[in-house]
């Protein structure tokens, strides 16, 4: 009898402590303060807000997030080492801002006359050797890339016609840094780096002429079109990667199922994100016609000068052992697709 009370007791011992250890399983152990550049009613916004909300749904409410919206804390560019630092968590912006750190950011950022669809450019990343020359430059900064998203080709925004390579010369636009100041300067344009939140107000006081900013969808979003009366599309110069990057000290403390969800859900929105702004961008290139914007698409002998710029920039642009790899990567990867000739 007393070995039978032992045994009992101990029984409920075990039950209690697991009844416990569950409670605080269940319970939130993973806050996440995570900042875009994105306004919260833009596609790309909206996208970011499921992501987050799918994440809290899959974990149970394990991994609880308070997102920033439109470079709330710190500016777009400042992102990255905030997140680094601990004043954020993750940064869910994009590399290219990063490549005053190093020129290596360019080319997970926004390799420029390159891939021509998301679905070629993910598959880089995930199948192409991408994601583990990308994850050892993020570690070197402190940061864990968790996932891409790729919406596709990005049109401008200008108060000026914008319909070839002549119409480049003296023409001053947004552009974010790296790379693509030095591939437009070659076409005889004015690149002016600004941060993404002051474009509005630089196209409004004229500052400047147009804007690199986004795809016609999310340019729509953002009010451009109220200024600009002119765009080009489909667009052709830039295909930028959001990313989403986490400090990595902070994702490696997360539970491995933590991590898997992160993942999941970014993988889901950046398909998500491909297909969305098919139809979105169809949508807002019918609306801005209807609204008088003029909209050109240029022609294949101005696309193939602005590809032969673009990739006689590349190797002038990796300077770093890391860069050179990247470049080394996308090279031989373009190849194989057929898009980059021998």
């Amino acid at each position: 009898m007393k070995l039978l009370k032992t045994i009992s007791a101990a029984l409920l011992g075990t039950a209690v402590a697991l009844a416990a250890g569950t409670s605080a399983y269940a319970q939130a152990t993973t806050k996440l303060r995570i900042q875009t550049h994105y306004a919260p009613e833009t596609t790309s916004g909206k996208l970011l807000t499921e992501l987050f909300e799918n994440v809290e749904k899959m974990s149970n409410g394990e991994i609880d997030i308070e997102p920033f919206y439109s470079s709330s804390v710190v500016k777009s560019v400042e992102t990255f080492d905030a997140a680094a630092t601990g004043i954020l968590d993750c940064d869910a912006t994009g590399g290219g801002y990063q490549t005053g750190k190093n020129p290596a950011f360019q080319f997970v950022g926004d390799i420029m006359g390159g891939y021509e669809t998301p679905a070629q450019q993910l598959s880089w990343l995930y199948y192409g050797g991408g994601r583990e020359a990308a994850q050892s430059l993020y570690n070197k900064y402190g940061m864990q890339l968790v996932g891409w998203i790729v919406y596709g080709q990005e049109s401008f925004a200008s108060t000026k016609r914008i319909a070839g390579i002549e119409d480049l010369k003296d023409w001053k636009f947004r552009s974010p840094p790296g790379m693509e100041t030095k591939i437009f300067e070659k076409l005889g344009a004015t690149p002016i780096v600004m941060d993404f939140t002051e474009i509005f107000t630089a196209l409004e006081s004229g500052i400047i002429d147009g804007a690199d900013a986004s795809n016609i969808a999310n340019n729509v979003g953002l009010g451009l079109y109220d200024i600009a009366k002119y765009a080009n599309y489909p667009g052709f110069h830039s295909m930028p990667s959001d990313h989403l990057a986490c400090n990595k000290a902070v994702w490696d403390a997360m539970p491995e199922h933590h991590r898997a969800i992160m993942e999941t859900a970014v993988s889901d929105i950046a398909l998500k994100s491909a297909l969305i702004f098919e139809k979105r961008n169809a949508e807002a290139v019918a609306k801005l016609t209807a609204e008088g914007v003029t909209i050109s698409q240029w022609s294949p002998e101005d696309l193939a000068t602005f590809r032969a710029a673009a990739q006689a920039t590349w190797p002038e642009f990796a300077t770093t052992p890391e860069a050179k790899a990247l470049v080394e990567s996308h090279v031989a990867y373009l190849k194989q697709l057929g898009i980059v000739k021998e």
